[in-house]
């Protein structure tokens, strides 16, 4: 590489003394190409070292990974993480490369709480109100909503269930997006097990979840742990339920609560002035379902699917309670359909019983027509099993006359 005084004497020679390129080229031991290119220079070549690496960039992923669970933990805590992976390099340099990334990390949270696009995204979270309500033979159990917001509108919806299992999480949240009217293109999940495979890295949804999001075109955006300020929406309208919504009210069912909480949506929450959207809520919901991906018609299947097998009795056991069925299937594994109204349980490809979901604790889901046939079957084998049956003695030569054998 030529130096500063080539260049120099290069321009020099051309511009005062009006040597040509090639008496320079000649002069200086150099080509005339090389004179054209430093002539072409405006400024004198600077000397610019190429970078030998850094000991950090095999570990700036980890370092990455540490802030997004949180962005701001310490220089300190993170060179300790690092030194446990083989990181040799010193503290100086993780605070510089820190002080470049870590604004990122702070600026996206910051974004995602305060700025939103009509459609662009919708919080999820499971809300655990406490509350238990009736749900048969003076039995009460606690009840679980799942509460999605628009933040662009602050709409929400809620939908309860009496757990929050993966079979409880999706026909709840097919549930809010249809009382929604659509679904926005993000949705922001913690890493709750009824949503997210639990320890996976990195972190993913269960395959029903991405299946059902899927077909509704929705991506998920699965937050760090530790960070509910990064769904603060739905965090909100959390507070706001239990505060406004709860107080003063009684249900005698999770269907009263959930018509109790419909109706109340509509004419309260809806209907109230909220300061950050600047509008009544209903208003802008009405604005944001326009630019909501439409709802796939017909929805996706959400119901449960699993096999089990019939005690002898003639029952099989759903959730925690048993469901009968018509005699002759004691011992055999049959399908069962599950949903939170009802339970359908098919034999080879046929229905055989038809019942309401119950979610009573040890509760015998008895069918008039399936406990009639069950006690005729009882009562039928009771007799041929007590009765004294004579048998005529046989002639055993008879036998030997078919075969021609002589006795």
């Amino acid at each position: 590489m030529y130096q500063v005084h080539d260049w120099a004497e290069v321009h020099r020679l051309f511009h005062r003394e009006g040597v040509s390129k090639t008496g320079i080229a000649g002069r200086l031991g150099m080509s005339r190409n090389t004179v054209a290119r430093l002539l072409g220079l405006s400024e004198p070549p600077r000397y610019e070292r190429v970078a030998a690496g850094s000991k950090l960039d095999s570990h700036r992923g980890s370092i990455l990974g540490m802030l997004d669970e949180d962005e701001t933990a310490p220089a300190t805590v993170i060179l300790g993480r690092l030194r446990r992976d083989g990181y040799e390099g010193g503290v100086t340099i993780l605070k510089d490369y820190l002080r470049e990334v870590r604004p990122l990390f702070v600026v996206s949270k910051s974004y995602q709480r305060t700025s939103y696009l009509p459609g662009e995204i919708g919080h999820v979270d499971w809300w655990e109100p406490p509350l238990r309500v009736p749900v048969g033979r003076g039995v009460t159990r606690q009840v679980f909503g799942l509460v999605t917001t628009l933040p662009h509108s602050a709409a929400h919806a809620a939908v309860f269930a009496h757990a929050k299992a993966l079979a409880d999480f999706l026909p709840a949240v097919s549930g809010t997006l249809q009382r929604l009217g659509g679904a926005p293109e993000k949705m922001v999940v913690d890493r709750d097990t009824s949503i997210v495979v639990p320890r996976s890295r990195p972190a993913r949804v269960h395959s029903e979840v991405a299946a059902l999001l899927g077909a509704m075109r929705i991506r998920p955006v699965i937050l760090g742990p530790r960070k509910p300020e990064s769904k603060g929406q739905v965090e909100r309208t959390i507070s706001y339920l239990e505060g406004s919504f709860l107080p003063l009210r009684r249900f005698e069912s999770i269907d009263d609560l959930q018509a109790q909480h419909d109706t109340w949506a509509a004419e309260v929450a809806f209907a109230r002035y909220h300061r950050r959207v600047g509008a009544r809520v209903g208003d802008a919901w009405t604005v944001e379902r326009g630019f909501l991906g439409r709802l796939p018609d017909p929805l996706p299947d959400v119901d449960q699917y699993r096999e089990v097998r019939v005690t002898k009795d003639g029952f099989c056991r759903v959730g925690d309670a048993d469901y009968s069925l018509p005699p002759g299937l004691s011992g055999r594994r049959v399908q069962v359909r599950a949903s939170q109204q009802e339970v359908i349980i098919f034999s080879e490809g046929h229905q055989v019983a038809r019942h309401r979901r119950s979610f009573v604790p040890a509760d015998v889901v008895l069918d008039a027509k399936h406990a009639r046939a069950l006690r005729l079957t009882r009562e039928a084998h009771d007799r041929l099993h007590e009765a004294d049956t004579e048998l005529p003695d046989v002639d055993l030569g008879r036998y030997d006359a078919l075969t021609e054998v002589s006795s």
